[in-house]
């Protein structure tokens, strides 16, 4: 193996060669080509901070093994540093050499926000106008773009708990065509939107069901963990749900995990996953008053999907 050969692929890169149409087609490609998955596996590195060491492999016998190590550092803020670091390897699954080392980061941002958005190309009404952000942290710029790419909105609101951080968003993804404005009152805001976006790290509801409106979709990014969550029992019950995996969901996605612990739903009211909308297994969206709940946690397949399309544009 020659190290020099190996191609170094930062965040900037990442970002100029898999651009949100492609990324969002790629990752509806991996779901039907499916390559193996195997669990991924969490370590705890340190209880008392909460850091994290994640390992989720993902291969395609004739094509690429892809490996990505990420730590979750929650102590990281206090040193001015981001709390998700680590890289993913992409090597042949001919050889096994490695090809490639990215940027782990950037790579998962946008994945996420690009499964986000296929899920909203089977879920949101197609004359959706009005999108809101819910949440001003290193997803919402990424999840934004990403909803733009698949629905021509026509306003875009911004709700955060620091409403600094909401306005430096809004000036940060200013757009020419398209109203931008940050929403001082949640409540209002999401009675007004046609798809919410949410991706925070709140253990109590933002987003009540009370507050949605007929039609609307609403894409839960955040809530991670059991113990999250980021909205209430009722806008569970009311809406059509779908979700990136199972396995991954019913273990950690906190808003889905509550509904069914405290029997609000039961898991046969999950419609499907992002697989079968992909395949065509499920039409999704069944009418213009349907109400639709897309939740996801991640998975190595998207991972898989990204860092194939990144290499490939490198030729």
């Amino acid at each position: 193996m020659v190290l020099s050969d190996i191609r170094l692929i930062d965040a900037d890169d990442i970002a100029r060669l898999s651009p949100y149409p492609q990324l969002i087609d790629a990752i509806a490609d991996a779901f039907l080509s499916g390559p193996v998955t195997p669990e991924r596996n969490h370590y705890q590195v340190d209880a008392k901070t909460g850091a994290t060491l994640l390992s989720m492999p993902a291969w395609n016998a004739s094509e690429y093994i892809g490996q990505k190590l990420v730590t979750v550092m929650p102590d990281n803020a206090k040193q001015g540093l981001e709390t998700i670091q680590g890289m993913y390897v992409l090597m042949s699954a001919k050889t096994g050499v490695p090809l490639a080392i990215m940027d782990a980061p950037e790579l998962t941002a946008r994945r996420t926000a690009a499964a986000s958005a296929l899920a909203a190309k089977y879920l949101a009404r197609s004359d959706a106008e009005t999108l809101l952000m819910v949440g001003t942290g290193k997803l919402a710029p990424y999840l934004i773009e990403a909803h733009m790419a698949v629905r021509s909105y026509k306003e875009i609101i911004v709700w955060g708990r620091d409403l600094e951080k909401a306005h430096n968003l809004c000036k940060r993804i200013g757009l020419n065509s398209i109203a931008v404005r940050v929403a001082e009152d949640i409540e209002r805001a999401c009675r007004q939107a046609d798809v919410i976006s949410c991706a925070t790290t709140s253990t109590e509801p933002l987003v009540f069901g009370e507050w949605l409106k007929e039609g609307a979709h609403l894409d839960l990014v955040g809530a991670f963990k059991p113990t999250m969550r980021e909205c209430d029992n009722n806008a569970v019950v009311k809406s059509s749900i779908f979700v990136d995996t199972y396995r991954g969901v019913l273990a950690e996605g906190g808003d889905i995990v509550q509904a069914i612990g405290a029997n609000a739903i039961e898991e046969a009211d999950i419609c499907t996953d992002l697989k079968t909308l992909a395949c065509g297994g499920h039409s999704g969206r069944r009418s213009i008053k349907e109400n639709t709940l897309f939740k996801s946690v991640g998975t190595a397949i998207e991972d898989y999907a990204i860092a194939c399309l990144v290499y490939q544009n490198l030729a």
